[in-house]
């Protein structure tokens, strides 16, 4: 129907008075399946409610996953946190929040589509025993998100609120980097239980993370605890444990701002490439996976 739209727009585009043109299709329910295609929520509508915060009776907490700077793992740590508690049997649930940088449906090896049985609530995907939602899932992969601030906010607002959720004892939300709209959005108009702050140990990720936190203490947000990412590397014949960046950065900030280390997750290249696969590395046998369920088992 391509050719179609494009004509549409061209008409219309040919009116008098008319500056700009877009042109949205959607579809029929299939017939087989009697489902829709995902509702059109306008992804990047201005965010609605005023003040008001929301709650998710359904939902028994949300812990949202913060970096001060981009590239230290967030992701990584969010993906693998929500495996792991529900492989303990938690129910949970994970929101791909980074709007221009999803990686959610990679990381989970997900590519499948959500669809919409009335046209107004998205049923999200599950994933690992994980029930799962991204924009990544809705849009061309290779699509940019090119929005301003209030378009932004308003995303998050839909995809907390026009999702099937379900019954919930954990709902992570992977945030993206810095302390921005969505973050002001998050904390306030929704009813958050914590934040957890990851970071690297070098001095610049640490700078940035201080401003997380300042962000989440002005917010009146409790943190749950800093995660230390990529702090060390494993010698594999000794075993012995090399700094990464030297110091003791984290467990100093930890101190600093009276919040727990939560963990300290070392370089490993099999994280990365279990993330590209999307086979997290808390489903497999490896020294890193048990890290990761140290601090799942301490955010009870």
């Amino acid at each position: 129907m391509e050719p179609v739209r494009r004509a549409a727009e061209e008409l219309v585009g040919k009116l008098p008075g008319v500056n700009t043109v877009s042109v949205v299709m959607t579809a029929h329910s299939d017939a087989t399946t009697n489902e829709k295609a995902p509702p059109n929520l306008k992804i990047g509508r201005h965010p609605s409610g005023g003040n008001t915060v929301t709650q998710f009776p359904n939902i028994g907490r949300i812990i949202a996953i913060a970096s001060g700077k981009g590239g230290v793992g967030k992701s990584t740590i969010a993906v693998n946190l929500a495996v792991s508690l529900a492989r303990r049997g938690d129910r949970v649930g994970i929101l791909d929040a980074d709007i221009h940088g999803p990686s959610l449906p990679m990381m989970m090896g997900v590519t499948k589509k959500p669809v919409s049985p009335d046209g107004k609530m998205i049923r999200p995907l599950t994933a690992h025993g994980v029930t799962m939602m991204s924009i990544g899932l809705l849009l061309p992969a290779e699509e940019a998100v090119i929005w301003r601030g209030p378009m932004l906010m308003g995303a998050l607002q839909q995809m907390l609120q026009q999702v099937e959720w379900g019954q919930l004892d954990t709902l992570v939300v992977d945030l993206p980097p810095g302390t921005g709209d969505v973050q002001l959005t998050l904390c306030q108009k929704f009813e958050l239980s914590g934040a957890i702050i990851v970071c690297t140990p070098q001095q610049v990720a640490l700078l940035d993370a201080r401003r997380a936190i300042a962000m989440f203490k002005k917010l009146n947000i409790n943190i749950l605890g800093l995660v230390g990412n990529m702090t060390h590397s494993i010698c594999s014949k000794c075993g012995h444990h090399n700094p990464t960046f030297g110091g003791k950065g984290l467990q100093q900030e930890a101190a600093a701002n009276a919040i727990p280390l939560l963990g300290e997750i070392p370089f490993a290249p099999d994280i990365g490439i279990s993330g590209d696969k999307g086979v997290p590395i808390i489903l497999q046998d490896r020294p890193t996976a048990s890290i990761i369920r140290s601090i799942a088992e301490q955010l009870d």
